[in-house]
Parts: structure tokens; sequence; C-alpha cells
């Protein structure tokens, strides 16, 4: 049964997902990266190399678009492409040092305004907040979006 007295979840998080997209800007500005950019870098620090299909597939983007970010910051010496021993056609991606760096170094000040929303929560709400957080953040997207497409039984 719905809950009338709570909003939608993405009524809730959409505004603030944005409101949190414009408070990182100016300090992604500030590293020389875009968001697309930073997305990049995060996700290929979190794991072994991988293919530009599937990294735009894990960062939700369109892979024939991100060849221009991808070229930049290889250009910059932030990500390395190379030939997949597996398939000599396909190059796979990784990120370096200096682009670990970057992306460590632009987390660090984001999470440092990001205190200013956090503070308005107690420890215990904070620390509950976080956790679901990233419990739902690691549902794969197919299961939530193909939630909704299930057969009622």
């Amino acid at each position: 049964m719905a809950d009338a007295q709570r909003p939608d979840l993405a009524a809730m998080i959409v505004p603030l997902g944005r409101a949190l997209m414009a408070a990182e800007r100016p300090v992604l500005d500030s590293h020389g990266l875009t968001m697309w950019a930073y997305a990049v870098l995060l996700q290929l620090g979190r794991g072994p190399a991988r293919g530009q299909g599937v990294l735009a597939e894990e960062i939700g983007a369109d892979k024939t678009r991100i060849i221009a970010i991808l070229d930049d910051l290889q250009d910059r010496g932030l990500i390395d492409r190379y030939p997949d021993p597996a398939d000599r056609r396909a190059r796979l991606l990784a990120v370096t040092a200096a682009g670990r760096a970057l992306a460590e170094a632009a987390q660090a000040d984001i999470q440092a305004r990001e205190e200013q929303v956090l503070g308005r929560l107690d420890a215990a709400d904070r620390n509950g907040f976080l956790n679901a957080l990233m419990a739902l953040a690691a549902v794969p997207r197919a299961e939530i979006v193909d939630a909704g497409e299930s057969p009622v039984v």
C-alpha cells in the first residue's frame, strides 16, 4: 500500500541531486574536470580496466558521446587506453596514478562541501541515511527499471 504522506523517491532525490550537482560544478571546475570526466575517473578507479562500452553503461553515458571526454583525459595523462589482449580491435581503459590523485582531490573537496548538507542531520540519521543511500546506489539499474515491468500475479 502506498504511503500518501511520503513523496515518491524520485521527487525527493532528483531536486536534491540537482542541487548537489550545482554545488559540485565549481569544485570540479577548480580541478579542471567536467561532471562526465569526474564520473569516468571515479568509475575507472573502482576496478580493473574495462572497455568504452562497459564504462559508458556503468556511468549511464552514451558510448559515442564520451569519446571526446576519453580523448581529453588521455591527452592529459589521466587515463590510459591500450589494446584488449582478448580482442585486439577493442581498447581497454584504466585510470593513471595522476588521474586517481585528481579524482581523489576533487572528491575530497566535494565531500567537504557536502558536510554543510549532512550537518543538518544528527549522527544516527546521518549514518542511517548514508548507509541506506549506499545500499540503494548499489542496486543494479536494470533491477530498478525492470522491477516495474514484472507482471502482477
